[in-house]
């Protein structure tokens, strides 16, 4: 049974509840709770949508500096391997996701804000990747996700400086989607998540994976990825409830069933 990290669900939305005071370090085997309740939630047909949190405090201060500081070369080419699998599991997750972002998202905490679909911040939260300031770099996808939501430029300022961000520059920069009163974090992220509980869940999982894989692909190669995901869907009870209800109804009153 876990011990730091809890999966609520209730009403279709899972939250990935982060708890271990006092700042949710996230140890070696935090790390790998986490991957175990993503995978948890990806499997769960109750489940339609994810909301990652942290606590009315913070969301995750960073890794535990006083376990990775013992490391040798070794341990961190073992232990790296698997931190970036853990994030892995909860990005490539096939279901919305959502941060929800009280106080501190650092290090290893704002990489795993990156690994989400959005971020939704408290006016007082402070963001960033303080690593260089240690003599290391991000090592949990920092180097790669960040420049892939805010640009290569503004990555390499937060990375190269180590500074912290407000909530305020990080929604001016695009880290994160929205900006809410500290007490109403987790209600907006969970109200977020609410909206995909009756949605198709088979076309957000396309969806999805287009963006995301797409990314990495020239143009060409991303149009045929979104083509033959496009075209699979035709094979679902929920493309044929959809079209019908448009036509039959208009648009937005369609009942999906997830299949």
């Amino acid at each position: 049974m876990a011990e730091w990290v809890r999966l609520e669900v209730e009403g279709g939305v899972a939250t990935i509840r982060l708890d271990r005071p006092k700042m949710n370090a996230l140890d070696a085997q935090m790390q790998d709770e986490i991957a175990e309740a993503a995978a948890e939630a990806g499997d769960r047909a109750d489940v339609r949508a994810v909301v990652v949190y942290g606590g009315e405090r913070v969301f995750a201060a960073g890794a535990d500096v006083k376990q990775m500081a013992r490391w040798s070369y070794t341990d961190a080419v073992d232990r790296s391997k698997r931190l970036q699998e853990c994030l892995n599991v909860l990005a490539e997750l096939p279901k919305p996701t959502v941060a929800a972002i009280n106080g501190y998202a650092l290090g290893g905490g704002c990489e795993l804000a990156l690994a989400c679909d959005i971020r939704i911040a408290a006016e007082d939260a402070t963001l960033g990747q303080p690593e260089i300031t240690l003599g290391i770099i991000p090592g949990a996808g920092g180097t790669q996700r960040l420049p892939r939501l805010i640009g290569p430029s503004r990555a390499k300022d937060l990375i190269f400086t180590g500074r912290f961000v407000s909530a305020e520059e990080a929604l001016s920069i695009g880290l994160v989607d929205r900006v809410v009163p500290a007490a109403d974090v987790y209600a907006a992220a969970r109200s977020w998540a609410e909206k995909f509980v009756a949605g198709p869940a088979y076309a957000l999982r396309a969806a999805k994976e287009a963006i995301d894989s797409g990314l990495g692909l020239d143009l060409s190669a991303g149009l045929e990825l979104e083509r033959v995901q496009f075209a699979a869907l035709f094979a679902t009870e929920d493309q044929a409830a959809g079209m019908t209800s448009f036509v039959e109804e208009g648009p937005g009153k369609a009942r999906f069933s997830g299949r």
